[in-house]
């Protein structure tokens, strides 16, 4: 069984008309678990995805392409396109730094006349790497 990864699910889509038409992307959402999981939540929102142009659409076409989706909206005068990519997160700057993981060394030997040392506070589940499987970012309402 494969470790969960965190995939961020991008949107680039067509904006302006014009010679001021252009491509913007941004990362809609963050998916915990497999890559299938992020590319079936991915899929959810390019079926659901209404773009702002064109305004007047005649037709709608959605690809699969081999990391997410192609959405191509025909207008009266122009086609627009939003592509829709599952990206596996590797880094992100304003996610809050977790310390490596502690090796812990063997027990010592209690003496029984002694009381028992406090327990330690839970951590959180890591990967073969050290890596948190669920980020601490993770569901932080401030970062959409």
């Amino acid at each position: 069984m494969s470790a969960e990864r965190a995939w961020g699910l991008v949107v680039e889509t067509t904006v302006g008309t014009g010679e001021r038409k252009h491509t913007e992307a941004q990362v809609v959402a963050h998916v915990t678990g497999s890559r299938q999981e992020a590319l079936a939540e991915l899929e959810r929102r390019a079926r659901s995805y209404s773009p702002a142009h064109p305004l007047s659409p005649r037709r709608r076409r959605l690809l699969r392409v081999g990391d997410g989706f192609l959405l191509v909206v025909d207008g009266a005068r122009q086609s627009f396109v939003t592509r829709f990519t599952v990206a596996e997160l590797l880094e992100d700057s304003a996610a809050p730094h977790v310390p490596a993981p502690v090796t812990e060394a063997p027990p010592e030997p209690v003496d029984e006349a002694s009381p028992p040392a406090p327990a330690a506070p839970p951590r959180s589940e890591l990967d073969e790497d050290g890596v948190p499987v669920r980020p601490a970012w993770l569901g932080r309402r401030d970062l959409t």
